[in-house]
């Protein structure tokens, strides 16, 4: 027993040190939004008081949309999740296994694009849509399906780099079979492919959802409306001002809006760690 403790004890107590280093922001968080007087100072370690004064402004003053702001996270990052696995998916697909002029090209342009910082593109961005909203209000700047193609747009490339890398894991001899049994591309892409890449959908879909969900720089400049804002820019209107800072509503309305993303991570567990390993190895 000494023997064990004298070679264990020590790696027991690394794990439970970086436990709790790791929960203590969490834990902050967590105390902030309980306390009243909307700072993140802290008497005690223990609070000595509890209050839900913070998530009674949240629902009830009428100055401060979040329900709405929470809306419309969950519909522009369901939106990008949805539309990114489709199209993301059906490139894959085609870069994987058809032939077509521009093929090789079209993967490099894809791969040299990624190497830039997407923080570059913010100005280019900025200006076309600009110009988009002259002759298109319902898609330029200030609305929320701009920000969506914004989003798709950035996301693409990674999206159909990893879903390619699973892609080239399935075995052509899937596709031989079917061709023989006279199916055509679209079956064998409907029929085949989508079953079997399950996993790193459901991967691609999660990590779409949670990215656009905490997305701030891009839905800060893009979305000016307050009825139009994700729940991240409108929660920084607690803590933007240079002498107003109340963190109790900012911490509150973060707990809250963590809620729907750890309800999909739980549900799609199972499918994450097949997901991420499904295109690292070929064969």
């Amino acid at each position: 027993m000494i023997a064990w403790l004298r070679n264990n004890a020590w790696r027991h107590a690394l794990v439970i040190a970086v436990c709790l280093f790791s929960l203590f922001p969490l834990y902050l968080v967590v105390i902030s939004s309980f306390n009243s007087t909307g700072s993140l100072r802290l008497d005690s370690f223990i609070p000595r008081e509890i209050s839900f004064s913070n998530y009674s402004m949240l629902f009830n003053d009428p100055t401060i949309p979040y329900l709405t702001w929470v809306k419309n996270s969950l519909i522009i990052a369901g939106a990008t999740a949805v539309l990114s696995v489709t199209i993301g998916s059906a490139s894959a697909f085609a870069f994987s296994r058809l032939n077509f002029k521009g093929r090789k090209t079209g993967i490099q342009m894809l791969l040299l694009v990624q190497m830039f910082p997407a923080i570059l593109a913010i100005s280019a961005v900025y200006v076309i849509m600009e110009r988009v909203y002259t002759f298109a209000p319902s898609l330029g700047l200030g609305t929320q399906a701009g920000l969506l193609l914004i989003y798709l747009g950035g996301a693409m490339g990674v999206n159909i780099w990893l879903l390619k890398g699973f892609v080239d894991s399935i075995p052509k001899e899937l596709d031989e079979a079917a061709k023989i049994d006279g199916a055509s591309a679209v079956q064998t892409y409907w029929l085949i492919f989508m079953p079997l890449a399950a996993p790193v959908l459901a991967v691609v879909s999660l990590l779409s959802f949670i990215g656009t969900f905490n997305e701030f720089i891009l839905a800060r400049l893009f979305l000016v409306d307050m009825e139009a804002r994700t729940v991240a820019v409108g929660l920084q209107q607690f803590i933007g001002g240079q002498y107003s800072e109340n963190w109790g509503p900012f911490a509150a309305g973060s707990i809250l809006a963590s809620v729907p993303i750890v309800i999909i991570f739980l549900s799609l567990q199972k499918y994450i760690v097949n997901g991420l390993t499904a295109g690292s190895v070929k064969g």
